[in-house]
């Protein structure tokens, strides 16, 4: 008999792509986080896969939180 808990983590990738946080362990640089949005479409030629799609939208989240904030923005 499978637990409830087994059936929850059973599509660990499906969890992951509903999380709004960002999971860095080290706090980076908005220019760091950038380089390696830069080095991702690169690597992917100009089209990202289903992953990469995700790997991006979980950078550019990373980026905008460590992006300084401008103090008067119009």
């Amino acid at each position: 008999m499978r637990s409830y808990s087994h059936g929850l983590h059973a599509d660990r990738r499906k969890l992951h792509a509903m999380s709004t946080s960002v999971e860095s362990t080290t706090e980076r640089s908005a220019d760091e986080v950038n380089e390696e949005i830069r080095a991702l479409w690169l690597r992917s030629g100009g089209t990202l896969s289903v992953a990469q799609r995700e790997e991006y939208q979980r950078l550019v989240l990373e980026w905008a939180q460590a992006a300084p904030q401008q103090a008067n923005a119009a």
